[in-house]
């Protein structure tokens, strides 16, 4: 069975607090097995015999909406697919390397179309600056998170589509266990 990671938007933030164990049990009453998470920022890796995630994402938000009670938007990658998110290098590895600087990878359900990835863009500065490859964004911040002007809810209204964000470190860390 293919191995998936999903990664989940609105949990353990803004007062949404859902124990690892639970989360758990709600991927495994949905037919899922091997059902791991990964840090409590709602990453979850499950085994499941669909073929595509476009058909997962819906599943796992409407069990999770009903469930817990308010709307959990999910991304899955294939493993496959998260091993390559990983690896790509969206910027100089200067960049990436120097002191200070943190990559955040954006999922999102679909590709942004080149209008929102115009005005994504124009959101550059000394401090932050983007690249889209695929279904994700990646968000290299100069400075410490809290001196950004840029949040994920703004990168989500510019970009016009729902995303969740992470750590590049994160990423890589589940790429290495699950590929």
């Amino acid at each position: 069975m293919p191995k998936y990671v999903a990664f989940l938007r609105a949990i353990n933030v803004g007062g949404h607090t859902v124990k690892m164990d639970h989360l758990r049990r709600l991927f495994e009453a949905l037919g899922f097995t091997n059902v791991e998470t990964f840090i409590a920022s709602g990453n979850v890796i499950f085994d499941a015999k669909s073929k595509t995630t476009s058909a997962l994402e819906p599943k796992i938000e409407k069990h999770l909406g009903k469930v817990l009670g308010y709307e959990v938007r999910t991304f899955v990658r294939a493993a496959s697919e998260l091993a390559a998110v990983a690896n790509h290098k969206p910027f100089s590895e200067t960049e990436l390397e120097a002191a200070g600087h943190t990559l955040y990878v954006g999922f999102m359900a679909g590709k942004p179309g080149n209008e929102a990835i115009k005005k994504l863009l124009s959101l550059s500065s000394a401090k932050d600056d983007f690249a889209v490859h695929g279904h994700e964004v990646y968000w290299l911040c100069r400075a410490r998170f809290s001196e950004s002007a840029v949040s994920g809810a703004l990168l989500e209204k510019t970009l016009g589509m729902r995303a969740t964000f992470r750590n590049v470190n994160t990423v890589r860390r589940l790429a290495a266990k699950y590929s």
